[in-house]
């Protein structure tokens, strides 16, 4: 069981600010870059080449260049290149991050009304 008091002892550097957040699901808040993150993390660690990600999402490469950009910038993903093509990965580390954020204040400080969401995500992890 994951314990939530221990979530929340993470560097200050860490914290995510409100205008932060905000970018970040402001990233997230248009179908096709949500499409192409939620692909991205059944993928994860390997990643998937950009073409691919195209194909999959059935959108042309110029087109989802623009969307891996705005995701990049608000730092959900990132790409790596391998040989001739360029792989991108969630980092998980920031939707960790983002996570966090949304539920710091979850149920008041009572882990324990918290408990159904964090069994919840447990098994996924």
């Amino acid at each position: 069981m994951i314990d939530l008091a221990s979530c929340y002892q993470f560097h200050y550097s860490r914290i995510m600010e409100d205008n932060d957040a905000i970018g970040t699901l402001a990233a997230l808040a248009q179908p096709t870059r949500l499409e192409c993150f939620r692909l991205l993390v059944r993928h994860e660690p390997a990643g998937l080449p950009a073409g691919e990600l195209a194909r999959a999402l059935n959108v042309p490469a110029n087109t989802l260049s623009t969307h891996l950009t705005i995701l990049s910038h608000a730092g959900l993903v990132a790409g790596e290149r391998e040989g001739r093509s360029i792989v991108y990965r969630v980092n998980l580390e920031r939707v960790r991050a983002l996570t966090l954020f949304l539920l710091k204040d979850c149920c008041g400080g009572r882990a324990e009304l918290c408990a159904p969401l964090v069994a919840e995500l447990a098994p996924c992890c």
